[in-house]
């Protein structure tokens, strides 16, 4: 039995419409009446019962049509945007030209029938008018393949296995994958984003395509490194629950399943691939074999499948002290505060394997030290901007750096002698609060990536005491109200400051600010400037002035 798609008002106004179109252009001179059909993701999500996001010319007597009485008497005013053509780009596997507009608030693709050539000689086909069939032989999936029959309501699967395989929950190409994924590497990476985001499997014989090292070469060298960072980033965004079945998809429309994206880039060996593509203009002293050499990918399930732990954990709903003994919880409640959090913290967990790759020492002083090779994978590999690599390279940065301050505070959090541990809260919640100044307002993302790398660093009977320690460092932080430290603003501004020390501005006035700052972060009941400009007064010779 076939299945039936229902349709919301919105879709049902909009599919009446589109025949409407239909009619009037058969009813024009010289014009054959078209055969509307939708597909791709739209139909497969319908079918599954949830929501989705997924030619000029017809556009155009589209556009003329709207503008007829009947039609601005059957439908609402302003229901079509404007119309915007992307060009065929077959050099970056780009091989289809779409109209895009929006019509009664949806987003519609317009798109021929089309079926692809390929002689042999070029990596780019030739593209001709197809029919149905062979349309859908030439997507990504079987399950992307399906149509809906404006005209009928049907739903048509001209390769006779996109209703099975959404029945078996399977990510299949229509035809031979080595093929598929041949003509389009690009493939690779959507059906490891369709698989992650349904939660379900990939085909084997697929499988076996995605991991042949000509397809991921073909994928390295065909793919622009754009193309890959749009796929990597929509498997990357959204929550992390895999949803088991149908309702549990209806909730989650939109969602992804990162932990399953980067297991399966893992489990197929594609990490390489993915992850290490430079550009031959590479100014770096080292060759790029000499960083691959470094890399420890086959320690990175250890980062991704603890990841997902803080991910999956309850959020912290009792008192600090329930918490601490929930780990997990305290790392969740703490570092991940929102998607933009969570998103940051997968991407981050990509670039894990790279956190002790590192630049040899110049043969000469350098004024300004290269970026870290992580840095320049991140921004080779997948193009990222420069926000996202900037905290990748940060991360590696003070990698170090935020591991010694958590042994440090750890350490200070044992003490149980009231005086000197009153003496070192004091000490240690300055020293701490101008470390987070310092790290800035990523710094959680700066935390999860030191939490991440040590995990691949540790031995499984190791990890229960390290994300404790974490945890209670986390935990002291936020009684200590130390969270949002690089927030804070001195007491004293540098123009009074000047005055009161009866000095002229100049290179000391920042430093000195710090001390204020820091003066601050120790002293945090104290509100009296003057306390304020007396500490740094004591402290002249450390600023270099008389």
């Amino acid at each position: 039995m076939t299945p039936t798609i229902q349709l919301s008002q919105q879709e049902a106004t909009l599919r009446l419409l589109l025949l409407d179109v239909s009619s009037y252009i058969g009813s024009l001179e010289g014009y054959t009446r078209p055969q509307l059909r939708f597909t791709g993701g739209w139909v497969r999500d319908k079918l599954l019962g949830i929501g989705s996001n997924d030619r000029f010319k017809f556009g155009t007597l589209m556009n003329q049509y709207v503008l007829q009485p009947e039609a601005q008497a059957k439908y609402p005013q302003n229901m079509l945007g404007k119309l915007a053509k992307i060009e065929a780009n077959p050099a970056k596997s780009k091989h289809l030209e779409t109209v895009t507009t929006k019509i009664l608030g949806l987003e519609i693709d317009l798109v021929n029938l089309r079926k692809e050539i390929y002689d042999g000689e070029s990596r780019n086909p030739q593209m001709d008018f197809g029919t149905p069939k062979e349309d859908a032989e030439r997507r990504d999936a079987t399950v992307n393949a399906l149509f809906y029959n404006l005209n009928t309501t049907e739903v048509e699967d001209f390769t006779g296995q996109g209703l099975q395989d959404i029945l078996r929950k399977v990510i299949k190409t229509p035809i031979d994958p080595y093929q598929t994924f041949k003509d389009d590497p690009l493939r690779v990476l959507r059906a490891i984003r369709f698989a992650s985001r349904l939660g379900w499997r990939i085909d084997e014989g697929d499988e076996k395509a995605m991991s042949d090292h000509s397809i991921q070469d073909a994928l390295k060298t065909k793919i622009t490194r754009e193309r890959v960072n749009v796929e990597l980033t929509k498997m990357l965004k959204g929550t992390q629950r895999i949803a088991s079945d149908v309702s549990d998809l209806n909730q989650n429309a939109l969602d992804q399943n990162p932990y399953q994206a980067l297991q399966l880039i893992d489990r197929l060996r594609l990490y390489r691939t993915i992850f290490t593509v430079f550009n031959e203009q590479t100014k770096h002293p080292t060759k790029i074999q000499d960083w691959e050499k470094s890399l420890k990918p086959q320690d990175w399930e250890k980062a991704y499948c603890q990841l997902q732990a803080f991910m999956l954990a309850e959020p912290n709903e009792g008192t600090d002290q329930d918490t601490a003994s929930r780990p997990r919880s305290a790392i969740n409640s703490i570092l991940i505060r929102c998607p933009e959090d969570a998103f940051r913290a997968w991407l981050l967990c990509a670039f894990v394997p790279w956190a002790r790759v590192t630049l040899p020492a110049p043969d000469v002083p350098q004024v300004k030290r290269p970026p870290p090779p992580a840095a320049t994978a991140a921004r080779e590999s997948l193009a990222l901007d420069n926000t996202n690599v900037d905290i990748i390279e940060k991360a590696v940065v003070f990698l170090d750096e935020i591991i010694q301050i958590k042994d440090a505070a750890i350490d200070e959090i044992s003490i149980t002698n009231p005086t000197l541990k009153r003496k070192e809260k004091s000490t240690g919640r300055s020293d701490q609060g101008m470390a987070i100044r310092r790290w800035g307002p990523p710094w959680r993302s700066y935390v999860m990536y030191a939490i991440l790398t040590q995990i691949t660093e540790a031995s499984e009977d190791e990890y229960e005491k390290l994300l404790e320690g974490y945890a209670r460092w986390l935990l002291n932080l936020k009684e200590l109200d130390l969270l949002e430290a690089y927030e804070l603003k001195p007491l004293v501004r540098g123009d009074k400051l000047s005055k009161a020390l009866g000095l002229k501005s100049g290179p000391w006035t920042k430093k000195a600010l710090d001390i204020v700052v820091a003066w601050q972060l120790a002293n945090p009941d104290e509100r009296n400037a003057e306390a304020a400009i007396a500490e740094v007064s004591g402290r002249k010779k450390e600023l270099g002035i008389t």
